[in-house]
């Protein structure tokens, strides 16, 4: 990590890690009886793992939530202590792994439960697992039908001192939905895998399905721990629930950019690959040194939305590789002036969510998809402290 935040940069993402933690304690205000799982999958969404994970303990997240065994097992190299769920395993996983660092493991189905077994064997430790329930997403997780078994064979395993079911779980497909009839479906299935394990003599220490927009929206989805990801963030996670403020959220991450030239250009002047912008009439053009390979997405080209000198501009033609091209109409800014591509909205400039609809696409995937290209910029209003990865 390096303190030298002054040195001027091509592009930066800015993190305002004092706007995670606030966002992380307005969430846990919306569950005060659940426990706290900060999802930090995919490099926290964009915003940098290791120091969210950070961040959100500090701000009280009792749990950390990774998507793949080797997210997990980078936390716990870098000093994460305490509760830790990785959830998306293939055959030949790192297992062992997983249980020599205090893992919790999630496990879909038999194959899953059996590479654990054999892993907590080998390692002499016993395995902590948590079984996911499908009951209704259809992607990951143990159908209906197949859950008797699962549980039984868990609890052989348990019995054996082999392993540790210390949780049961699901996911929603259409809680960001206000209203869609697989909500209720889904927590009635879940109420009925869980209380067949429950019977069967499991004793998860958390049962838990809650997503961000569970837990914005659905108190009765609570139990006994929630899991927001898109939300601690500072991003709604459907236009139709509500928008950040509402929930008492604010945006995270402000994408800028130094404009890297500006210069006149005639009118009829075509601009970026394809001429599909072609300049009305006499103008000034400024680059931005930011593309789809730093994760600006094409599709965005001709509607994306950039803040340049207090005044919103548009994406002028094909966004590039490296760059796109903005009409500055009359104005004359220079070479090194801030563009600023996304942030709070606070001072007018673009959202995540204003991308989002540029591309078609959703919020999550505009901060998320911000490349290793861009520097993260790390700033903490709760101890003044800055710094850059």
């Amino acid at each position: 990590m390096n303190e030298n935040v002054t040195a001027p940069l091509r592009a930066r993402a800015e993190i305002d890690l004092g706007a995670l933690k606030a966002n992380v304690r307005s969430l846990r205000a919306h569950a005060p009886g659940a426990a706290f799982m900060a999802v930090v999958k995919a490099d926290a969404y964009g915003h940098g793992m290791i120091p969210v994970a950070r961040a959100a303990k500090e701000a009280g997240a009792e749990w950390i939530g990774a998507a793949t065994a080797e997210e997990a097992l980078e936390l716990r190299a870098a000093g994460l202590t305490g509760r830790i769920l990785c959830w998306l395993w293939v055959p030949g996983g790192p297992w062992r792994a997983g249980v020599e660092a205090d893992l919790d493991m999630s496990v879909s189905g038999l194959w899953a439960l059996r590479e654990v077994i054999e892993a907590a064997r080998a390692a002499g430790r016993t395995a902590r697992i948590q079984l996911k329930a499908d009951t209704g997403l259809g992607r990951n997780g143990c159908l209906p039908a197949d859950w008797p078994e699962l549980v039984r064979e868990a609890l052989s395993a348990q019995a054996a001192g082999l392993v540790t079911v210390t949780g049961l779980w699901s996911h929603f497909a259409c809680a960001d939905e206000p209203g869609h009839p697989s909500i209720a479906a889904q927590l009635t299935c879940f109420r009925e895998m869980v209380a067949y394990a429950e019977g069967q003599g499991v004793t998860p220490e958390v049962r838990h399905i809650a997503n961000s927009p569970g837990t914005l929206t659905l108190p009765e989805t609570h139990f006994d721990l929630v899991r927001p990801g898109i939300a601690m963030y500072g991003i709604s996670p459907s236009p139709e629930l509500g928008t950040p403020a509402d929930f008492g959220l604010r945006p995270v991450m402000t994408l800028k950019a130094s404009l890297a030239l500006v210069k006149q250009a005639p009118g009829g002047l075509g601009i970026s690959y394809g001429h599909h912008y072609v300049t009305p009439g006499a103008t000034t053009l400024g680059l931005v040194p930011l593309g789809y390979a730093d994760g600006v997405p094409r599709h965005a080209s001709g509607t994306g939305p950039v803040q340049i000198g207090g005044k919103r501009r548009t994406v002028a033609g094909r966004i590039a590789m490296d760059q796109f091209v903005v009409d500055l109409g009359g104005d004359e800014p220079a070479a090194g002036d801030e563009a600023v591509l996304f942030g709070p909205g606070d001072a007018g400039e673009p959202t995540a969510e204003d991308w989002a609809v540029a591309a078609g696409t959703i919020a999550y995937e505009i901060v998320t998809r911000i490349g290793s290209r861009v520097p993260r910029v790390y700033g903490d209003t709760d101890t003044g402290k800055k710094s850059t990865v």
